[in-house]
């Protein structure tokens, strides 16, 4: 990644009248990062990308997309791959005749063949968008989101309504758009998804971050947990501990492996069985759990 950021927020207000959807929000992405903006319902994120995307004027603030305003988008449009929660593509157009309208009005060079061989539409080329399913809907709304390798690519709930293998084949093409150079910004409600991919998470709620920074630097805010159960007769615990509604035990730790090594030793010298036991960092949903409870 190179120093000169691909999108540049600086300071963003946007209001609907009275109702201020985003608030001062200022944060950048690196070149060839894959950035996740996450939030809560109502926290600001769609206004947010319509404004970086060049949907939306800002009522206040710079936003700077690949150096450009976005609102120029005879520069940046061909620049950009989006891929949004719904397509908007006519359903009396062939697959292929979507693709290549695309591709004609993005201004980016590819072959529509290359395209829907990514998306395994290759067999669907000469379908109407009309007698597509869901699943091959969104399958071709990521094929015109990458036609022609995009420098940066949104995209929006890219997952819904699709198997696993179409999953694993769309998460395959966007390793390679990165293998290739290109910036993703990712919005999901598949939290996993961006635990397991995202470079850095802007997390938003009530139109500002309630947090932004790496999966580990967000995880890190909140403790790791260990559950188990055990017989009434066990002697006193050696760490503190709560009881949950079921009858577990709960420890929170900032320490696992330590705490984690400490109740081993002492299920191992009292001959104690701890059943169902659970033990791992905190996760991304904790921290989006969390957020209410601020």
């Amino acid at each position: 990644m190179t120093s000169t950021p691909v999108i540049d927020v600086d300071r963003l207000n946007v209001k609907y009248g009275d109702f201020h959807a985003v608030r001062d929000l200022s944060f950048s992405v690196g070149r060839g990062e894959f950035y996740a903006l996450l939030g809560t319902n109502g926290a600001g994120k769609t206004s947010t990308l319509e404004t970086i995307e060049g949907h939306r004027a800002p009522t206040s603030g710079t936003v700077r997309v690949l150096g450009r305003s976005p609102r120029d988008r005879g520069a940046v449009r061909p620049k950009m791959g989006i891929m949004l929660q719904e397509s908007g593509f006519s359903p009396d157009l062939t697959v292929k005749e979507s693709v290549r309208l695309i591709g004609e009005l993005t201004q980016r060079t590819d072959r529509v063949e290359r395209v829907l061989g990514i998306v395994d539409l290759t067999r669907k080329a000469g379908t109407k968008v009309s007698q597509l399913s869901g699943g091959e809907k969104r399958r071709l709304d990521f094929a015109t989101a990458v036609y022609g390798t995009p420098e940066l690519v949104f995209l929006d709930e890219p997952t819904t309504g699709l198997d696993i293998q179409s999953r694993d084949a769309l998460w395959d093409a966007v390793d390679r758009l990165r293998e290739d150079g290109s910036t993703i910004v990712l919005t999901t409600h598949y939290l996993e998804e961006a635990q397991q991919r995202a470079d850095r998470i802007g997390l938003m709620h009530k139109g500002t971050f309630h947090q932004e920074g790496t999966v580990a630097e967000l995880t890190r805010t909140l403790p790791a947990v260990i559950r188990f159960a055990m017989p009434p007769s066990a002697p006193a615990l050696p760490l503190q501990v709560s009881r949950e509604g079921d009858g577990k035990f709960r420890i929170e730790t900032f320490g696992l492996q330590k705490d984690l090594y400490t109740l081993l030793g002492w299920a191992q010298d009292h001959a104690v069985e701890l059943r169902e036991l659970e033990a791992g960092p905190t996760r991304l949903d904790d921290v989006f759990r969390a957020i209410d409870n601020d």
